[in-house]
């Protein structure tokens, strides 16, 4: 396992996935049923999309190198656009989106029950998302699908823990456009770095 690949990874999907749905739904989901048995469910969705990123960025990589880093670079760069032309009204939407998961979790559970509909509820938003994307693209890059792994699902069950933990406070303090626009700005570096290997 390389460290560098793991810090690599984390930091990316933390700050692409900080100002996501994911963490609005993780902090409605804690309101609704026990905070534990969210985060458990939650990190089960995490863990069987990164094991799936993962396992199609390491087909992917056995595509031509100048073609996996191409694809890759226009991944992060997308990712960058995507990023800035959300930030904007990342703020207001941030009710909207808080709104939308609280109807989907409106009814009480048991511990496993709560579980379950978390994973759900997380497994079903996920899908296709940047998140996702990026791991892609990070083991198409660096060709470390474990440090891949370890880094991009450890960052997701960071995000979902401060979410349930500290959502609120977070939010008073933190503007959901800002992270926005730091996510976007990782992003970009990752395209530039790319698109420099790849022309040399």
């Amino acid at each position: 396992m390389d460290l560098a690949v793991v810090a690599i990874a984390f930091g990316a999907i933390f700050v692409v996935e900080l100002p996501d749905k994911t963490f609005i739904a993780a902090l409605v989901l804690s309101t609704r049923y026990r905070p534990l048995a969210v985060w458990v469910g939650v990190g089960t969705a995490f863990l069987i999309q990164t094991l799936i990123a993962v396992t199609v960025g390491q087909a992917v990589s056995f595509l031509p190198h100048q073609i996996v880093q191409g694809v890759a670079a226009a991944i992060f760069a997308a990712g960058a656009l995507l990023l800035l032309r959300e930030a904007p009204r990342a703020d207001a939407e941030e009710a909207e989106t808080e709104e939308e998961y609280a109807a989907k979790a409106n009814t009480e559970r048991s511990w496993l029950g709560a579980v379950g509909a978390s994973f759900l509820v997380l497994f079903a938003a996920e899908w296709g998302d940047l998140s996702q994307l990026l791991t892609i693209s990070l083991v198409g890059r660096y060709h470390e699908p474990v440090s891949v792994f370890f880094g991009a699902w450890i960052a997701l069950l960071v995000v979902s823990g401060l979410a349930i933990a500290a959502g609120r406070v977070l939010l008073r303090h933190v503007k959901l456009s800002l992270i926005h626009y730091i996510g976007a700005g990782v992003c970009a570096v990752l395209a530039v770095v790319t698109l420099v290997e790849l022309l040399r």
